[in-house]
C-alpha cells in the first residue's frame, strides 16, 4: 500500500507548502530545454512541412526526456535506500499538482474585491491569464478567475494525479512536460502553428479523460457543497463542447451551472477582441463569493480524485495487481 501513502503524502505536500520560490521547480527546466530544442529545429528548416515534422520532436525529447530522468533518478535513490526513493517520489508528484497555488491565486484575486481595490485585483488577474484586464470591471474580473480556476483543475491537479496514479512520479512528470509544451508552443498563430502542433494535439489527448472526470467528480462536489449539481449536469451536456479546445468546457461549463452563472463573452488579448462561447444560464450576476465557492469546489474535486483514485488502487493491490513502485 506503499503507493497510497506516496499519493497521500504528494497531495498534502502541495497543499501545505504549494510551490515555495526558493524551490527550484522542474517546469523552469522543461522551459529552457523546450527554448533550445525550439531554437535548433527552427535553424534548420523554416517550411511549414519541415516545421511540422520537425515539431514531432519536442514533445518526444521533453516529455520522453522528462520521465525518463525522472524514473533514473527514483532508480537511483532506491539503490540508496527505499525510503529516499518513496521521499523523492513524493517530493516530484508534488510538483506537478499545483492545488495550493490555484487557490491562492483566486483568493488573492478574492481578496482584493472584497476590499474595494479594483486595480489591484486585475493586476492579480493579470498574472494567471493571458486576456487583456486593464478595464475590466468587478463582474468580468470575477468571470476571468473563475474561468481561470475552473479550467486549471484538469491540468493543474486531476490530470497529474491520474498520471501519477497510473505511472507515478515519471509518467506525472511527463504530463507536467507535455503541458508545459502545450503552455509555450501550442499555439494557432503564425509563429507556432507548424511547430508547435505535435505538442497541442498531445496536451489535448493527455487532458481527454481527465477533463471528463473532473466534470463528473465537480457535479459530486457541488452536490456535496449544495449547490446546483443537477444544473452543472445539464451545462455540461448542453455547453463543453462550445469550447473551441476539446477539454476546457468541461470544467468551465460544471462550475457555471453548479453556481448558476453564465461564463464565457468578449475578451482582449493585446487590443483584440475574441469571443468565447458561452457556458452556462445567467441565472444571477456575478459576484466576488463565486471566486471563493469555486476555489471549494477545486480542493473539494482534488480530495474526492484522491480518495477515489487510491481506492482503486488499493483493491488492485488486494487483487494481486501491479503497483508501479
Amino acid at each position: 500500500m506503499t503507493v497510497v501513502w506516496v499519493i497521500w503524502a504528494a497531495v498534502a505536500l502541495d497543499l501545505l507548502i504549494g510551490d515555495p520560490r526558493w524551490l527550484p521547480h522542474p517546469v523552469i527546466g522543461m522551459g529552457k530545454v523546450i527554448r533550445r530544442v525550439e531554437g535548433w529545429i527552427r535553424q534548420r528548416t523554416t517550411s511549414a512541412q519541415g516545421l511540422k515534422r520537425a515539431g514531432i520532436l519536442l514533445p518526444v525529447i521533453v516529455a520522453g526526456g522528462s520521465f525518463v530522468l525522472t524514473w533514473l533518478l527514483l532508480e537511483l535513490c532506491a539503490a540508496i535506500h527505499p525510503w529516499l526513493a518513496w521521499g523523492a517520489e513524493i517530493v516530484l508528484i508534488a510538483t506537478t499538482i499545483a492545488i495550493k497555488g490555484l487557490r491562492e491565486a483566486g483568493l488573492e484575486v478574492y481578496g482584493h474585491l472584497r476590499s474595494g481595490n479594483i486595480a489591484e485585483a486585475r493586476q492579480a488577474l493579470s498574472m494567471v491569464v493571458g486576456r487583456d484586464t486593464a478595464h475590466l470591471d468587478e463582474p468580468e474580473i470575477v468571470r476571468g478567475t473563475v474561468e481561470t480556476v475552473a479550467e486549471n483543475i484538469v491540468d493543474a491537479v486531476i490530470a497529474p494525479l491520474f498520471f501519477a496514479l497510473i505511472g507515478g512520479a515519471p509518467l506525472a512528470m511527463a504530463y507536467r512536460a507535455v503541458n508545459t509544451l502545450d503552455s509555450m508552443v501550442g499555439y494557432k498563430n503564425e509563429k507556432y502553428l507548424h511547430v508547435g502542433w505535435a505538442s497541442a494535439r498531445l496536451d489535448d489527448l493527455a487532458n481527454w479523460i481527465p477533463a471528463r472526470l473532473t466534470a463528473g467528480l465537480l457535479t459530486i462536489a457541488a452536490a456535496m457543497f449544495s449547490l446546483r449539481w443537477k444544473q452543472a449536469i445539464k451545462m455540461v451536456r448542453r455547453d463543453a463542447r462550445k469550447h473551441p479546445s476539446p477539454n476546457s468546457g468541461f470544467p468551465e461549463s460544471a462550475v457555471a451551472g453548479a453556481l448558476g452563472i453564465r461564463l464565457g463573452g468578449e475578451n482582449s488579448y493585446q487590443g483584440v477582441i475574441s469571443f468565447r462561447a458561452y457556458m452556462g444560464d445567467p441565472d444571477r450576476p456575478l459576484e466576488a463569493e463565486d471566486i471563493r465557492v469555486t476555489n471549494r469546489l477545486l480542493v473539494g474535486v482534488s480530495v474526492l480524485f484522491t480518495m477515489l483514485g487510491t481506492a482503486v488502487l488499493g483493491l488492485a493491490a488486494a487483487a494481486g495487481g501491479s503497483l508501479w513502485i
